[in-house]
């Protein structure tokens, strides 16, 4: 591809060589991989500025350099008089936002060419973004997914590293979309993904706002950064898009306050534009009155059904938008409320395993103090109107995250369970007994301190959950949901909550064909 044709959405200062009349045939951001003839984009990084490594660059045979100004100013206009080869120097204010820009560009911008849809907060991202794919794939539309559980091409599924890749993967995956035939995308938009700016210059036609509370911490430094990343995605929307609040989070409202996208709002507690309300549920689902029709669901909780309406009220801005018209003729309200009836819980979200002694566990993703508590009060709420049986809940926390909230989610945990079991997460780099000690100290009353035992192993702590459960009583196992590893000290182990949970039931796939095939092994011996 042409340089003029990588730069003709970017505003640049044009130095060094001079010339934008070349041909680009590869694009690089790490300055290990350079080769004689690419472009290279600087990026300062949160830990490494490769500005520094610019000299090496142009050794190494770049022919363009992307940089920003700061740089420029203060030593690039220097470099360029002590070399002998002058390459092209392209001057921009931010490279992080150059970046999205030609990584766009170098795909043939292709979120300009299906319906996209972005789904930002706190919890609920990957449930209304994945429920909105499966809905509309239901409807017999081919489309695409961009989560964190996992990536999909239509029925082609691609392994997801990030909640929202970066620039030039998110776009490569936007065009083998476009290719695929692709005429809906739904994705998750992360608040890192939003304040490193690899969003930047999608052409979204909607926006969902599910909630915000406590997390990323550690990144974001302050609620407020934390809120100002979510707000800017909406703030970005074009006028034609969609911008979708749930007015049940305080925060909701304060979304809507600079877009220049149309208006729109969900509830189950309040008016607003798409309303619902439970009107009965058990561990087996719950019945929905949306638009005056009662909606069976396979879903269970206040959580879910605010869930629910958004991808409802989401769905029917999108038979609204002018360019999917054509597309969607045809189909009704009725129609979607009929689909949606079909569809189950994602992976890891709230998933309940019975086991053949009475008792429930639910494996669930929640990793903030609000998710926990809402699970949990849907749990109590289902056993408080059976009026029998207890909640014992596993929970851990994440290595090298956020440590503050740490001791909130185990009081929460404890204050909302008559059992508490806290155990590892995702250690990481930390020890996992230094995560447990700052959990420990959010139990700060004799009574919290009561219900709670400490096991670091993740999986004796599940299995004496399991011992410890009686008929009718529920286990929750928090945290991880849909991931199937455990990362300690660097390396990523596999280890999934529900084949623990299986496997300490007794119900593990073929666990007693295993066990007899070890036996005559043995004997072989």
């Amino acid at each position: 591809m042409k340089l003029s044709q990588l730069l003709e959405r970017l505003p640049y200062q044009l130095e060094g060589n001079r010339t934008i009349d070349y041909e680009i045939s590869s694009i690089q951001l790490d300055s290990r991989k350079v080769v004689p003839g690419c472009l290279f984009i600087a990026v300062r990084g949160t830990t490494v500025d490769s500005h520094t490594f610019i000299p090496q660059i142009i050794e190494n045979g770049a022919a363009v350099v992307v940089g920003d100004k700061q740089w420029w100013n203060d030593e690039g206009h220097q470099l360029v008089t002590s070399l002998e080869k002058v390459p092209t120097f392209i001057i921009v204010d931010d490279c992080t936002l150059a970046r999205a820009i030609i990584a766009s560009a170098w795909n043939g911008y292709p979120s300009e060419q299906m319906i996209l849809v972005g789904v930002t907060g706190t919890n609920g991202k990957t449930t209304i973004a994945t429920l909105l794919y499966k809905l509309f794939s239901k409807l017999g539309f081919p489309c695409g997914l961009i989560s964190t559980v996992c990536n999909y091409v239509i029925d082609r599924p691609i392994n997801a590293s990030f909640t929202t890749p970066y620039p030039f993967e998110l776009n490569n995956l936007l065009r083998q979309m476009v290719e695929a035939g692709c005429s809906f995308v739904f994705m998750e938009v992360s608040s890192h993904s939003v304040d490193q700016k690899r969003v930047y210059g999608l052409d979204f036609d909607g926006g969902i706002f599910t909630n915000l509370t406590r997390d990323h911490l550690d990144y974001h430094k302050t609620f407020e950064n934390y809120l100002h990343a979510k707000k800017t995605f909406f703030d970005g929307l074009k006028k034609e898009a969609f911008a979708l609040t749930n007015l049940d989070d305080r925060n909701g409202e304060v979304m809507l306050q600079n877009t220049k996208a149309r208006h729109r709002s969900y509830s189950v507690r309040t008016m607003a534009d798409y309303t619902t309300r439970i009107v009965e549920e058990s561990f087996e689902g719950m019945s929905l009155l949306i638009e005056g029709q009662e909606v069976q669901t396979h879903f269970v909780g206040r959580f879910n059904a605010s869930n629910l309406i958004a991808v409802f009220g989401a769905a029917c801005e999108i038979l609204n938008n002018e360019n999917a018209r054509k597309l969607t003729a045809g189909i009704t309200h009725q129609d979607l409320l009929v689909k949606m009836s079909e569809l189950v819980p994602v992976n890891g979200r709230f998933e309940s395993i019975r086991s053949p002694k009475g008792f429930t566990a639910i494996i669930d993703y929640a990793h903030t103090p609000d998710a926990l508590v809402n699970v949990l009060g849907t749990i109590r709420e289902i056993l408080d109107a059976k009026k029998k049986g207890q909640i014992i809940t596993v929970v851990g926390c994440g290595g090298n995250r956020d440590k503050g909230k740490r001791p909130i989610m185990a009081h929460e945990s404890a204050l909302h369970s008559d059992r508490l079991i806290l155990t590892s997460d995702n250690p990481r780099d930390e020890n996992p007994l230094d995560i447990l000690n700052d959990m420990q100290a959010g139990l700060d009353s004799e009574e919290l301190r009561q219900k709670a035992i400490t096991i670091s192993d993740r999986r004796e702590a599940i299995r004496t959950a399991v011992m410890m459960a009686q008929p009718d009583d529920v286990i929750l196992v928090a945290g991880k949901g849909h991931e199937d590893y455990q990362i300690i000290k660097g390396v990523k182990h596999h280890f999934d909550d529900h084949e623990v949970v299986r496997e300490a039931m007794g119900l593990a796939p073929n666990g007693l064909k295993a066990m007899i095939n070890g036996i005559r092994n043995f004997l072989k011996l």
